[in-house]
């Protein structure tokens, strides 16, 4: 075994590559849950400093967006990756629908629970680099704003402007994060001689 390894290689490399393009994944679900995928993605918009930010993005980056098409959250940030993935194209997004008992469910449970949305973020040679899951801060806050309890965004009615903006920010903050984690990898440097 060389200096660098992940001996989940193989397994993120398996599920990266059984794992959907956005319209692929989106057709493989019903009608009703697609259309709200596709209303919602007329509302991302990225502002030219996140323009900017994705386009300075250097290494290339996989990551796997464990999802449920059914799924308020989702119903969000799955377009939010759509349109920062197409920003740049060293970012490639694959799009897994979750499943009670496959080898994700159990990978990727938040606090023991089997969460929808989950991405985790993997270097070019399949190494895992980090994982976000759940909701985003943004949406934590209106939550605990809001109600008390579980509940499930519906994915009916987008939040408002502002909020959206917000969790587009959270979302390139990640992206940002993640490429710094490459472009200080001393392997990388050493691959690409910078």
């Amino acid at each position: 075994m060389g200096k660098y390894y992940d001996i989940r290689q193989d397994f993120w490399r398996n599920e990266f590559e059984k794992a959907l393009p956005y319209d692929e994944y989106l057709a493989s679900g019903e009608e009703k849950h697609r259309n709200k995928w596709q209303e919602m993605a007329k509302k991302m918009d990225l502002a030219n400093p996140q323009r900017e930010v994705l386009a300075g993005l250097r290494r290339k980056m996989n990551v796997l967006f464990y999802s449920g098409i059914w799924c308020g959250d989702c119903v969000r940030q799955g377009p939010m990756l759509k349109a920062i993935a197409e920003a740049n194209p060293v970012l490639k997004i694959r799009y897994v629908e979750r499943e009670e008992g496959s080898a994700l469910s159990d990978e990727l449970r938040i606090n023991g629970a089997a969460k929808v949305p989950v991405a985790v973020f993997l270097s070019e040679d399949f190494f895992e680099l980090g994982r976000f899951g759940d909701r985003l801060l943004t949406v934590y806050r209106r939550m605990a704003r809001t109600q008390f309890g579980p509940a499930c965004d519906t994915g009916f009615v987008p939040p408002p402007a502002d909020e959206m903006a917000a969790e587009m920010q959270e979302w390139i903050d990640i992206f940002e994060r993640m490429q710094i984690i490459l472009h200080l990898s001393p392997m990388l440097r050493e691959r690409y001689g910078d």
